[in-house]
């Protein structure tokens, strides 16, 4: 065969190999969604029409706990062989336990402790990835943080003055630093949180952004998949007592 024949064939080769790669590029990253982070509920017109203002105010101050449909997890990002983007894998748990603690000084209010506690076994993928069972990852996932030997995750926040409107029902923002614990480690971190107050009840949603290093855990290993280090840790938590 001719030198000439060898390369036509070369280049028809080529061409097939980059078209296919294209057309597996264009179809894998459509079929490949994350959902958005967690975030508080909206609130109820006609819950929020009955509370007063002085109803809310009593009911910001005191011990709260957390209660059924509260949500945390994590999302980190993942790359696929052959992808030029990353994709956001995202597992979440309702295995959520704890108690929040909010005191009144004067006219200020204190968020003065905190604790939160996940239990990692039963974190399940919620993203969706074309071709690929992501339940399989959550069992790698579980082997990486080793739950049989440290099955929890816990947040323990310092003491830590509300903005103004939380004891009226507003919603607000804070920082909250803590500490983390996770695979036996613990660091400080800074959690961002939204908070509301309604009545007898409350919620608590933001995210920690930390890294699987500082706990000692390698990102998961798949061959054709590279996770990196970097994780937000997020949460959604109902409070239900107070006053």
């Amino acid at each position: 065969m001719s030198r000439r024949l060898w390369i036509s064939i070369a280049a028809v080769g080529a061409l097939v190999v980059l078209g296919g790669a294209g057309a597996y590029t264009y179809f894998f990253s459509g079929l490949r969604t994350s959902p958005s982070a967690l975030t508080l509920a909206s609130p109820s017109p006609s819950a929020s029409s009955n509370v007063s203002p002085t109803a809310s105010t009593t009911a910001g101050a005191g011990v709260w706990q957390i209660a059924s449909g509260s949500l945390a997890g994590y999302r980190v990002k993942e790359q696929f062989v052959g992808q030029t983007s990353a994709h956001e894998a995202v597992a979440r748990t309702s295995d959520v336990t704890g108690q929040v603690t909010i005191t009144q000084s004067g006219t200020s209010y204190q968020m003065t402790s905190a604790k939160v506690t996940v239990q990692l076994a039963n974190l399940a993928s919620v993203d969706q990835v074309a071709g690929y069972n992501v339940t399989n990852r959550d069992r790698i996932v579980q082997r990486s943080l080793d739950v049989s030997s440290f099955p929890t995750a816990v947040f323990t926040a310092q003491s830590v003055t509300l903005p103004a409107g939380a004891e009226s029902g507003q919603t607000v923002t804070v920082s909250v630093p803590g500490q983390l614990t996770i695979h036996g480690v613990t660091k400080n971190v800074t959690a961002t949180m939204q908070l509301r107050v309604t009545g007898s009840t409350a919620q608590i949603a933001g995210s920690i952004s930390t890294n699987m290093a500082d706990f000692g855990i390698s990102p998961p290993s798949v061959g054709f998949t590279t996770v990196q280090s970097a994780v937000t840790i997020e949460f959604q938590v109902n409070l239900t007592g107070g006053a």
